[in-house]
């Protein structure tokens, strides 16, 4: 018995971090740009907000009219997530990333289209760190940054 009492406990204390670690339902704004653009006029995409709601997304960088969309993310320490080759565009960004955050979350948006190969999306890698407020997501040559209020 105490040993159940301690294994819900357990689960109770640590449920409400593990809740929001992937919380990105909200509207985000877009304010600023690092590296290089390639086609994108970042002048029009500064401002611009991006929208996260159950199943439906809207904005500059992703839509899905709850047409299937899913959301799934990964757990990275810091210095694990900077040492990626696959986030390597990241790097001039980690002061910002890293403040008041010791781990990042990857998230992956998809949108099946309802079925229409044409019509399927990818939102990744879509970066947010343990406190909630800024995200950032690889776009091009370089990241996009997001704050969400």
């Amino acid at each position: 018995m105490r040993r159940l009492l301690k294994t819900f406990l357990a689960v109770v204390c640590l449920a409400p971090s593990l809740a929001l670690a992937d919380s990105i339902d909200g509207k985000w704004f877009v304010v600023g740009f690092v590296g290089e653009p390639w086609f994108v006029n970042v002048q029009n995409l500064i401002g611009q907000e991006q929208e996260f709601s159950g199943g439906f997304s809207a904005g500059p960088l992703y839509s899905c009219d709850y047409a299937g969309q899913s959301m799934t993310y990964t757990t990275y320490a810091n210095d694990e997530f900077f040492s990626n080759q696959e986030f390597a565009l990241f790097a001039p960004l980690r002061d910002g990333m890293t403040l008041s955050s010791d781990r990042l979350f990857v998230h992956r948006i998809t949108c099946n289209g309802d079925g229409g190969p044409d019509a399927r999306k990818v939102l990744y890698p879509f970066v947010t760190n343990e406190a909630r407020a800024s995200a950032w997501y690889l776009y091009e040559g370089g990241v996009v940054e997001l704050y969400r209020p």
